[in-house]
């Protein structure tokens, strides 16, 4: 990261993400709304983060909860009107917090007024917006790309008699990104929200922004690895990570830059994650920041897996861009969960945000996360999410990482709302509420905020450089470094006690988890960590 970059406000920052859906319902119809958020944006900042993320509240049919935009430019009525948008700005703006908000570039939904008159011949003003091609001689798809969500990315359209690119539903169509007046229409949409005082992007899917024109199919996949729906089968050379998307992140960048000091982070996902991530951070002139799947994805959190993570951004490129982490998001069941079975909960989500906390880069805690809530039990008949229904019972889905926020222990709906919301709130959800953990100082909560605090504190933590040491293999231990100033964080993420001492073993403890005392002991106890100085 070049010298000018050190001292912008997004360097190091924690982000709060907020499903909107979920968060909190002002209006009693079981839905989160743009009013309940505001009301409750309070709590976001006693936190101690430096921003929030808001998960898409545009317009939208909902058949993927937002990520099929219909008016890019407008709120959908279930979310409130653009002013209570505002008031949302505003407020966050006097809590001190910058707001982020979600871009969908890839594609948007069937009901979208482009696609609509896209679809209505193959010569009208927008016919070349989206993807469309002719079916191969037999009639088939003109290639083999599959879908994220499963089954051909290809949709057979009678009005024009051709096939459209889908690369998650049939009702996300894909946008034409090779199409200049496409990339200016998405330049035009950043720049509405940019000028509502919005404070930066979250891009979603964007390595999808653009396709092989040549339609070529992709390879069948070589790797190893679990594979659960047809897309899982290939590489995918041709329908994703296009070279010509960084030109399109140049523009938008420039455009972003205009309007002052705003964040811009990518959502990368795939294979290629790790290459793509980079090409679209480098510096000048590219994004701020990007995120990949690297633990939203990994079944276990190993030692191994965070060095492998940390030797992908070693910060030694003065070009490299600026990592961000997540451990729980909308897209993935809660790491509690997944990382949690047949451990002691309590223990893992304060571990794990003490290891969060202690990363370099941003860091986005999810909704929830702050509480240590697990993965929410939903039965079949509740689900509502697409790749859920399609995957269940194989996979623990997204419903339950999408349940209504917990704000009181009070049965059945934990202040969310007065009726039953749009996803079952988890009676065990309750036990863990805002208002219960509140008024427990030795709650999730509180050390949440502790750790936050502590980041803030620590300008190694925050931006430092970062040093992995030579350890036994299971254990995890790397300095933080600014300056004079060298902060320790260890981490037995195993089930078994690991001996190790460190040659500087009068460190002082400013943090620990699973072992109590000032000193740094001999042996780490099993699941246990600690940052020190």
């Amino acid at each position: 990261m070049s010298d000018s970059q050190s001292d912008r406000w997004w360097r190091g920052a924690v982000i709060y993400q907020v499903y909107p859906r979920s968060f909190a319902d002002s209006n009693g119809d079981g839905i989160g709304d743009l009013p309940g958020i505001t009301a409750k944006l309070d709590h976001i900042a006693s936190l101690g983060v430096d921003a929030i993320w808001l998960s898409p509240f545009f317009t939208s049919p909902m058949r993927d909860f937002g990520y099929d935009v219909s008016d890019y430019c407008d709120v959908d009525p279930i979310f409130g009107t653009l002013a209570d948008f505002d008031a949302l700005i505003a407020r966050a703006h006097a809590l001190n917090l910058k707001v982020i908000i979600d871009q969908v570039y890839s594609h948007t939904s069937d009901q979208h007024a482009w696609f609509v008159e896209s679809r209505s011949s193959q010569d009208n003003p927008k016919a070349d917006w989206y993807v469309w091609a002719d079916p191969k001689p037999e009639g088939s798809p003109p290639s083999n790309w599959q879908s994220v969500f499963g089954g051909p990315a290809w949709t057979w359209d009678s009005r024009r008699r051709q096939y459209y690119l889908h690369n998650f539903l049939k009702d996300q169509p894909q946008l034409n990104g090779h199409n200049p007046d496409v990339r200016q229409a998405l330049l035009d949409t950043a720049r509405f929200w940019l000028d509502r005082g919005a404070d930066g992007f979250r891009l979603d899917a964007l390595n999808f922004a653009m396709h092989d024109l040549q339609l070529r199919d992709n390879p069948p996949e070589t790797k190893e690895g679990p594979r659960t729906r047809p897309f899982d089968y290939q590489q995918r050379l041709y329908n994703q990570g296009h070279p010509g998307i960084p030109l399109f992140i140049e523009s938008l960048a420039g455009l972003i830059i205009g309007h002052g000091d705003h964040f811009t982070v990518a959502e990368v996902g795939g294979e290629d994650a790790d290459r793509e991530m980079k090409e679209f951070t480098r510096l000048p002139g590219r994004l701020n920041s990007a995120y990949g799947f690297t633990y939203l994805y990994a079944p276990d959190l190993t030692a191994e897996v965070v060095r492998e993570a940390i030797a992908e951004w070693p910060g030694k490129d003065a070009l490299e861009g600026w990592p961000s982490w997540a451990f729980s998001n909308h897209d993935a069941p809660r790491h509690v969960t997944r990382w949690g079975e047949g451990r002691e909960r309590d223990r893992l989500a304060r571990l794990t945000m003490l290891l969060l906390t202690s990363l370099r880069g941003n860091i986005f805690i999810y909704q929830g996360e702050e509480l240590g809530l697990p993965q929410a039990h939903v039965p079949y008949d509740r689900l509502v999410d697409p790749e859920a229904i399609a995957n269940w019972p194989l996979t623990l889905g997204r419903d339950g990482a999408r349940t209504p926020m917990p704000w009181t222990g009070e049965a059945p709906w934990g202040d969310f709302s007065v009726v039953e919301p749009w996803l079952p709130m988890d009676p065990e959800h309750l036990r863990l509420a805002v208002a219960t953990q509140e008024a427990d100082p030795d709650s999730m909560l509180v050390w949440t905020r502790r750790m936050m605090a502590l980041r803030k504190a620590h300008a190694a933590i925050r931006t430092g450089s970062i040093k992995v040491r030579k350890t036994p293999k299971a254990l995890l231990v790397f300095d933080r470094i600014m300056g004079d100033e060298t902060v320790t964080c260890a981490f037995n993420l195993t089930d078994a006690p690991i001996a190790w001492q460190p040659d500087d073993a009068e460190l002082r403890i400013l943090a620990a988890v699973g072992f109590e005392g000032e000193g740094v002991p001999a042996n780490l106890p099993a699941l246990s960590g600690y940052i020190a100085i």
